[in-house]
């Protein structure tokens, strides 16, 4: 059944617009959305209320993320890989363990090698600082407009485009507004996008340590009564840690000295690496569950955090974003090919069917994880033990695992396996 808007002409006859696309944010979503859309002609502007010097650092800080072999094949289409490769670690082995501060790790693991991925490695962990880098630096050699340390004040939405005023500023239009600004986005809510989700009393403590041993590539995910400790493999014999325990224990160890908080990770983390030491800032995130309804209204989608936020547990935050950008570049990209107006609502209802539902499963699948595993319960122990070791008794469970983590399973978009827009 057609919709009421799609049958409106091609928008240079109805109004000259400013872009065709205007992206309120200017984080890693944003800009790779607008580097996407820039590779296939389409005039986008980007919006982001800091300044550049507020998110570009040379320094490490400590943050990095598990890009998954699918993230890794868009930056690379869209010619960002070859200067990204050189600072990223791959990820040749994950191994998945249930276990207690200063206990023997249970002989019940999941453990996923090159037999269940040949395709080469299932990730690769890249520093934040790096990767901001990169993105910037592209950006600026691009045809995108970046307007940065400036706020959208006001956004109106029209039969024929969108309007977004800022403040100080004249309004400009385009065809599509879309909303990369975050879990808190304005954009969504001045669209009616409501949210909904919950506290999980945790937070996340990130950083980043400097071993004496190496760490061969192999990812480490414990899963602990507070919370899951994740040790990735970063360059140089440095290992990346995200470190979950409630909030409150969370918040006393994030205001220890460098010495007393290590003197707490020591135990949870072994000796299976060596001596160990900081390396970088450290960081503390509390943790929710938060996601929109809906994913797009008239002339407005949300990609990453602006339309879901999830649980670190699998690392597929960032990943997840990507996911939406690659889809949201393609159905924009074949309906400029198409000679239609971007923001038809058929092109953003098939955004939405695209990523709602896969995004409703992660959403549901991580808060699953963390609350069978952030527990001591003995039972539930005994049965994720026993599921553990099944799956890992299977290789064809193991090999739908790693290809969903991966980012290969089902209908990706062209841009997660490789090819141009």
């Amino acid at each position: 059944m057609s919709h009421p808007l799609d049958n409106i002409p091609l928008l240079p006859h109805v109004l000259s617009m400013d872009y065709d696309v205007i992206i309120a944010g200017g984080g890693l979503n944003g800009l790779t959305l607008a580097l996407a859309l820039d590779s296939a002609g389409i005039t986008t502007v980007v919006i982001d209320t800091f300044a550049p010097q507020e998110s570009l650092s040379p320094k490490f800080d400590g943050r990095s993320y598990a890009l998954s072999a699918a993230s890794q094949k868009m930056l690379d289409a869209l010619g960002l890989w070859e200067d990204l490769v050189r600072h990223a670690e791959p990820m040749l082995e994950i191994k998945v363990s249930d276990g207690a501060a200063g206990e023997t790790p249970s002989p019940f693991v999941m453990q996923f090698g090159d037999e269940d991925f040949s395709q080469g490695p299932m990730g690769f962990m890249v520093e934040d600082r790096h990767l901001r880098a990169r993105l910037a630096e592209a950006v600026k050699a691009s045809n995108v407009t970046l307007r940065s340390g400036q706020t959208i004040t006001n956004q109106t939405i029209h039969s024929t485009h969108v309007t977004v005023t800022i403040d100080g500023h004249r309004p400009i239009t385009a065809a599509v507004l879309v909303g990369a600004d975050g879990r808190n986005s304005r954009t969504a809510k001045t669209a009616g996008l409501t949210r909904t989700g919950w506290n999980y009393n945790q937070s996340s403590l990130v950083c980043a340590i400097s071993h004496e041993k190496p760490h061969h590539g192999i990812a480490h995910q414990y899963f602990m009564p507070s919370g899951p400790l994740a040790i990735l493999p970063l360059t140089q014999n440095r290992s990346g840690i995200v470190w979950t325990e409630q909030r409150h224990v969370a918040q006393n160890i994030h205001s220890l000295s460098d010495g007393d908080y290590l003197d707490i990770l020591r135990p949870r983390f072994g000796d299976f690496l060596g001596e160990i030491s900081l390396a970088g800032s450290r960081y503390i995130y509390p943790l929710s569950l938060s996601t929109t309804h809906r994913m797009i209204a008239p002339r407005v989608a949300l990609v990453g955090d602006a339309a879901h936020a999830v649980h670190p547990i699998a690392g597929q935050g960032l990943n997840s974003g990507f996911k939406d950008v690659a889809a949201l570049a393609e159905v924009l990209c074949d309906t400029k090919r198409r000679g239609q107006d971007l923001g038809i609502h058929t092109t953003l209802a098939e955004y939405q069917k695209w990523r709602g539902f896969d995004n409703a499963l992660l959403c549901t699948a991580t808060n699953s994880f963390n609350r069978i595993f952030s527990n001591n319960n003995p039972l539930l122990r005994g049965i994720r033990d026993l599921g553990m070791g099944l799956i890992n008794a299977a290789p064809k469970l193991r090999k739908n695992f790693v290809a969903t983590a991966a980012g290969a399973a089902g209908d990706p978009p062209r841009l997660l396996r490789g090819e141009p827009l």
